[in-house]
């Protein structure tokens, strides 16, 4: 198990593979981590309707996975300036300590607001992204909150943990609209190629994929998840990341 200690706390993270890197930010709202491409544990035993990732790139590319702050085996300290930028610049330290300067990187549910934020904060970095099921506001305000405080109700019980701060910390994050850590103006002029694996509920709502798709110019794939679809959806997307792979780097 690998760590990356950060200002007030670590990361917990995993390498596999070797090649061009691909980062992934797993689904999970603010409980977002590594275990969550393979399991959901408010349906134990059963199989995602996604494949899982990093065995279908790891024998292709280098693949980063985390667990980001606050999930998993991560924590950080909770202070007043909690924000998407803390989450961001743990992403960033992390690319960092890897050595790492350009990449791919797939995100599901809020990782897609994970991916378009590193994005936006480091032009350049980011050669390729696949967004899969995004979180936006559309009509759900009430669904965004009750996810933030789920996690919230959690962390407040943690040592050195003010509760106080929390509601101020939702407010930020999960206050505006669309993907809430970018606007859609960044999606139309980011200029970098995306495939979006659209969804269609309230945590998710299919008008955020739709402009994702219509601003971004992605590639959809629709329909694509279940059993009957996930692992030839897993093959385009291992695909398109080898098309979209820089030169200098094959």
């Amino acid at each position: 198990m690998s760590f990356l200690t950060i200002p007030g706390g670590r990361i917990h993270y995993e390498v596999s593979g070797q090649g061009y890197p691909v980062l992934l930010f797993g689904p999970g709202f603010l409980n977002s981590r590594i275990e969550r491409w393979r399991t959901n544990p408010a349906r134990l035993g059963v199989e995602q309707d996604w494949a899982d990732p990093i065995p279908v790139l790891a024998p292709h590319f280098r693949v980063v996975a985390l667990d980001v702050r606050n999930a998993g085996e991560s924590r950080a300290t909770i202070g007043p300036g909690y924000g998407w930028e803390s989450y961001t610049a743990d992403h960033l330290a992390l690319l960092l300590h890897l050595g790492i300067t350009s990449c791919h990187v797939m995100g599901a549910c809020i990782g897609v607001s994970f991916a378009l934020s590193l994005a936006q904060a480091a032009p350049g970095l980011v050669t390729a992204l696949v967004l899969q099921n995004p979180i936006g506001l559309g009509g759900n305000r009430d669904v965004v909150q009750a996810e933030f405080d789920t996690w919230a109700t959690e962390v407040a019980t943690w040592p050195d943990t003010d509760a106080a701060l929390l509601p101020a910390i939702g407010q930020r994050m999960f206050g505006g609209e669309f993907l809430f850590s970018v606007d859609r103006d960044f999606v139309a002029s980011c200029g970098i190629n995306m495939m979006l694996l659209p969804a269609a509920d309230r945590m998710h709502p299919a008008e955020i994929s739709a402009d994702i798709a219509r601003l971004g110019r992605a590639e959809v794939i629709d329909p694509w998840g279940g059993p009957q679809r996930r692992d030839q959806t897993m093959q385009r997307v291992l695909q398109f990341f080898q098309s979209h792979q820089p030169e200098a780097s094959r």
